[in-house]
């Protein structure tokens, strides 16, 4: 498990109980209690260290490579799933997987951002980054969607829209705009959660939903603490003061009214338990479902306008 630089007492902690297990092993010597005091003290250090983290660490960990996937939650949480490929108009982007799946026996459509594990599946991926035609292929699948009166979730995890000329030449800004309007329009319950990263327009091109959720860690914000810090100090270094002024944690996001649920992780990040935040999720897709098709049909979308025309708070 790759370790970030706030966890580093946490690993040393571990590393030393971990050895004195061996030991007792080894020489057959009872450790137990000296066992059982050290459990004790990494317990209190986990929750000291996991219940006050920082913005930028908490980007960190949204961040981390062992964190599950796209991919990692439908397998985990969803049966029958069958990719659909392409936008009908340039190609298939592999950035921004769609489909059809089941849920606890439900049909539903199913899309979301995908990253790499290593350095070629990146570049196959293209490190979650969409394209304009990753856009298009979302729209033209929701539309399914709606044809067939199915609920769409989507799984947020995005550094932001490729930003790359053949994708500015292929029309991106466009293609996000259209996406804007038309999911305002998509007459069938929509969940978007951020697992992630949600970056800028590249995670909002797939966010007009009824319910937007966001994982305890996964971040959401309109640039990246990186790029903030780059236009306002000219320096990448101030990452972390910028993570902090951009109030882009889901704490942050659900006071502000920017979101409707934060989700619960594993203490330590969603990578430290795969199991139980893919059955956190589960719950949270199906309660919000059951709450959505409850209602009726024809004040859905103007319930989803009314949302996002109400966002922006001003202090005085």
């Amino acid at each position: 498990m790759t370790a970030l630089d706030f966890e580093k007492p946490i690993v040393e902690l571990e590393k030393k109980i971990q050895e004195l297990k061996n030991f007792t092993s080894n020489k057959q010597i009872d450790l137990s209690l000296e066992i059982k005091r050290l459990e004790e003290k990494l317990e209190h250090l986990r929750k000291d260290i996991y219940g006050n983290l920082s913005a930028w660490q908490k980007v960190q960990i949204a961040r981390h490579p062992q964190r599950p996937y796209t991919l990692d939650y439908i397998s985990s949480l969803m049966t029958d799933f069958l990719e659909l490929h392409g936008d009908r108009f340039f190609s298939d982007d592999k950035a921004l997987i769609t489909g059809l799946a089941k849920i606890d026996g439900q049909k539903i459509v199913v899309m979301g951002h995908q990253k790499g594990r290593d350095t070629k599946e990146n570049l196959k991926r293209n490190f979650g980054c969409a394209h304009p035609e990753g856009y298009r292929k979302a729209l033209r699948v929701m539309e399914l969607a709606e044809d067939h009166r199915l609920p769409v979730v989507v799984f947020i995890d995005t550094p932001g829209a490729y930003p790359g000329i053949g994708a500015e030449e292929r029309g991106q800004a466009q293609a996000i705009a259209v996406n804007l309007r038309e999911m305002m329009l998509i007459d069938t319950p929509i969940i978007a959660i951020v697992i992630g990263e949600g970056g800028s327009g590249g995670a909002l091109g797939v966010g007009i939903a009824d319910r937007v959720c966001v994982l305890e860690n996964a971040y959401y914000s309109v640039i990246s603490p990186e790029g903030c810090a780059a236009i306002l100090w000219k320096s990448g270094s101030k990452a972390p003061e910028a993570a902090e002024v951009l109030k882009l944690t889901a704490g942050d996001l659900l006071k502000m009214d920017l979101i409707d649920e934060i989700v619960p992780e594993p203490l330590g990040g969603a990578h430290r338990d795969p199991e139980k935040i893919a059955a956190t999720i589960k719950a949270v897709i199906n309660r919000n479902l059951k709450e959505l098709k409850s209602g009726p049909s024809e004040k859905l979308l103007q319930s989803r306008y009314e949302k996002f025309r109400k966002i922006g708070k001003f202090v005085c």
